[in-house]
């Protein structure tokens, strides 16, 4: 299985947006959930987003709902994480994973990118 790739990390003044992107497949988008997730500094993974095969989402934490969405092509098998009104809180590596375990091909992660919140 093909890790997914992430891009689109940076950095942005507080009130902000950014985009970030994950790409995979046409396969693993309509065959596995991809998930967004962030670590901070000196804290915990955590996942914020994720998308089913079916192309459900769901955005987890009420400090991101209503700031975050997700979106995903599927024929070029990109998942996007939309960020608005953005605060010093969001600053981390943002991770993508595609987690294919329903099909037996396990859990892949990408690299990260970094984001940064600064004012």
């Amino acid at each position: 299985q093909v890790a997914p790739v992430e891009s689109g990390g940076g950095s942005v003044q507080p009130g902000g947006s950014l985009k970030l992107s994950c790409v995979t497949t046409e396969n693993i988008i309509g065959w596995c959930r991809v998930e967004w997730h962030r670590q901070a500094p000196g804290k915990e993974r955590e996942r914020i987003a994720s998308s089913t095969s079916r192309g459900g989402s769901t955005v987890y934490g009420d400090s991101l709902k209503g700031r975050f969405t997700v979106s995903r092509d599927e024929v070029k098998g990109i998942l996007y994480l939309h960020m608005s009104r953005m605060t010093t809180e969001d600053t981390a590596v943002y991770y993508c994973a595609a987690d294919c375990t329903r099909v037996g091909m396990g859990t892949s992660w990408g690299q990260g990118t970094q984001v940064t919140v600064f004012s």
